[in-house]
């Protein structure tokens, strides 16, 4: 299971990244994002893998000096052929008491690798004939109701496979704490309270899917009549001799638990969940127990004397039933897709599961026409498997990095890739956002972390990004138009969706200067799409509707509250927004217990706010040399300096000819330069302008990432 405070992402804008940072800094929890994908690597001459050659690798790849900061505790585990190769521990279990990890011993929280065991407790059940992949998974969960409007019901199938088509529904902060431990709560209270309607239709995107694999867990616990994690034990972890794997957080699994910390090294506290068990995330382990489930699957399902899975349902989970291109497949029945490699995309011979808590990450891949298969996991979240991948693929199996071949394409016409064109957020988590844009017969893509880059076309679909040198692929309708991307950056385990035709405004035509912005915007459902109503695009905008607006667009929801900070907000549509930039020090209020939301904010206001945010990741000292013009307030001088030299405005901020910007700080924010804003926060490559900022050591106005006609 993928858990931050905002919902596992591979990337996240700049934005998110600072909101989500101060989220961390409130709940004393931290986040991080997927790390970049692996680099480039091709077919070598592959080195024989035996147990000298697994036990050498291993050694030379936790001593490099690029992994030694990514990991505080690992455990690793290599199979083939039914045999251990090797199993390792490195590092530490704890820092403190510097107990040394111990493959066969020391637990770890292995997240969504969990997913691949609840699969295969649901297909010992659909052997059984108990389940079947193609009902309507309601059947099995009789009194649970869920809003669908489409023809298609959601099947088995489309849970196994990511492909339901719900409503984002993931455990958030407050279902996880210290304060969970030794409680019991149950799966089916929480899932009927939790139930997310279906909002696309089953079976035709991707989009991974927690939730789903809860609904699974509990089609388990009905069907079978044993609780989940008991039919665990019982029917997978016993057979298979696996004494030291569980659901559940007690006993010598709980005292064998290795501390987990943060990307940012922070040790976390012992925690547990609501619910208690989860099928989706919840599994504790060790590496060498992981080794005896790859062997035995690698084996048709059996060990020894005991069969967890016939021979041919293995066969059915080893291979792709969802996939946007033959380079690019997404799921099988409880794994998925591994890492791209530049220029081979991702092989559909191998399958994996990555797992992410707060404080653990992990990472299983199998080989099956090899016989291979290796376990990775550590206590400190973050991109530790992203190195180790592709190195061992680039060691030992280098035909499945091999170059992809072409035969001789010939791009389509200017008509034919405006298609494409548009914008796309990620289904997962509207925030991420890529722009496509099609000019003089080829398509460029943007986005906030890697700025603009083409994409030259390889196959009807299929693109090959100039920059990262990997694969980016379009879904069609019906029509013939582009209705998904998967784009291997921002977010490899889903689709981003391509947002509609914005309908504009009356009082916002398409030559007006802010359109693009607006536009844009409208296209991705925050402002409604009906070009009769009107936008009042010079109206100034609250405070209280400020804070709203920037938060929500960033993917955050937040819940009424029975108090709050100020004694001016109750009642109001922003109150919540207003209570949780409190809770994270985005505002402040009077000093007097006001906040006084419907006041109309100024620019410098807003930059204020901003600031207080993106301090977590942009300390003001680097914006110190940004000349202003015009009059800004002293307590606001460091946040304006901060939004010009990030580009955070609109197009009536134009540079002078000495470097300086009039930010029109004392101004009111009008709507059309809160869309301005707001556009930027989402598409602007602010890491690079920093980046580039300090390497030439100046201090100057960027220009905003200027809408085009994407949309």
């Amino acid at each position: 299971m993928e858990l931050n405070l905002l919902s596992h992402l591979p990337k996240l804008s700049t934005w998110t990244k600072a909101f989500t940072a101060s989220l961390v800094a409130a709940a004393a929890l931290s986040t991080s994002a997927f790390a970049a994908s692996p680099e480039t690597t091709g077919a070598g001459k592959p080195v024989e893998l035996n147990a000298s050659s697994a036990a050498a690798f291993l050694d030379q790849f936790f001593t490099q000096d690029e992994v030694k900061p990514l990991y505080v505790g690992a455990s690793v585990v290599i199979v083939k052929d039914g045999q251990v190769l090797a199993e390792k521990g490195y590092g530490v279990a704890d820092q403190t008491s510097g107990k040394p990890v111990d493959p066969a011993s020391t637990e770890f929280r292995v997240a969504s690798v969990s997913k691949t065991f609840t699969a295969v407790a649901v297909m010992q059940l659909v052997e059984q004939g108990k389940i079947k992949l193609d009902d309507n998974y309601l059947t099995y969960l009789p009194g649970y109701k869920q809003d669908n409007p489409f023809d298609q019901p959601v099947t088995i199938e489309d849970l196994l496979t990511h492909t339901s088509g719900f409503e984002v529904r993931d455990i958030q902060a407050d279902d996880m704490g210290p304060n969970y431990v030794g409680k019991r709560l149950e799966m089916d209270a929480y899932a009927q309270s939790h139930m997310p309607p279906v909002v696309r239709e089953p079976g035709t995107s991707y989009m991974y899917d927690n939730f789903a694999y809860l609904l699974l867990g509990l089609i388990v616990q009905k069907v079978s009549g044993e609780p989940f994690e008991t039919y665990m034990t019982k029917h997978v972890f016993q057979p298979l001799g696996m004494a030291n794997s569980s659901f559940l957080l007690d006993g010598h699994i709980k005292d064998n638990l290795a501390t987990g910390y943060t990307a940012a090294g922070q040790a976390l506290p012992v925690y547990d969940f609501n619910p208690t068990v989860l099928p989706q995330g919840g599994m504790l382990s060790t590496a060498e127990d992981i080794g005896k489930f790859m062997i035995a699957f690698l084996n048709g399902g059996a060990s020894g004397s005991s069969r967890i899975l016939a021979d041919q349902t293995v066969q059915s989970m080893e291979q792709y039933r969802s996939s946007i291109h033959p380079l690019l497949p997404n799921t099988t029945y409880g794994f998925e897709a591994p890492f791209q490699i530049p220029g081979a995309g991702a092989s559909s011979k191998i399958i994996t599961k990555a797992g992410d808590m707060t404080d653990f990450s992990s990472y299983l891949f199998l080989i099956p026409e090899q016989h291979v298969g290796v376990f990775l996991t550590y206590n400190k979240q973050g991109a530790l498997r992203n190195l180790f991948y592709p190195q061992f693929i680039s060691a030992f199996y280098p035909q499945y990095a091999a170059q992809a071949d072409f035969p001789a394409y010939k791009p389509q016409s200017a008509d034919e890739l405006d298609r494409f064109a548009g914008y796309y957020a990620d289904i997962r988590a509207k925030v991420l956002v890529s722009a496509v844009n099609e000019g003089q017969g080829e398509l460029t893509i943007s986005d906030s972390y890697l700025g603009p880059r083409t994409l030259h076309q390889v196959d009807d679909n299929l693109f090959i990004d100039d920059l990262t040198k990997q694969f980016t692929a379009f879904q069609l309708d019906k029509d013939g138009k582009a209705n998904y991307m998967k784009e291997p950056y921002l977010n490899p385990l889903g689709y981003e969706k391509k947002g509609d035709d914005p309908a504009g405004f009356a009082d916002v035509g398409e030559d007006h200067p802010y359109a693009p912005y607006i536009y844009m915007l409208q296209s991705l459902g925050h402002y409604p799409n009906d070009g009769t109503q009107l936008f009042h695009p010079e109206a100034g905008v609250t405070r209280g509707d400020f804070v709203q607006h920037v938060l929500a667009t960033s993917g955050v929801t937040a819940a009424e509250q029975p108090q709050y900070s100020f004694t001016d907000i109750k009642g109001l549509p922003s109150a919540p927004y207003i209570q949780l930039a409190f809770a994270i020090g985005m505002v402040k209020g009077d000093g007097q217990g006001k906040f006084h939301p419907e006041q109309v904010i100024t620019r410098q206001e807003a930059a204020v706010m901003l600031q207080r945010v993106f301090a977590l990741q942009y300390p003001s000292i680097i914006f110190n040399d940004v000349k202003l013009s015009g009059t800004t307030d002293a307590w606001a001088v460091s946040a304006v300096q901060m939004m010009v030299a990030l580009g955070i405005y609109g197009p009536e901020i134009q540079p002078a000819a000495d470097g300086s910007v009039d930010f029109h700080s004392k101004a009111a924010l009008s709507n059309e330069e809160e869309a301005a804003i707001m556009y930027t926060l989402i598409l602007q490559p602010t890491d690079q302008l920093i980046a580039n900022l300090q390497n030439s050591g100046k201090s100057e106005a960027a220009a905003p990432n200027a809408a085009s006609d994407a949309a």
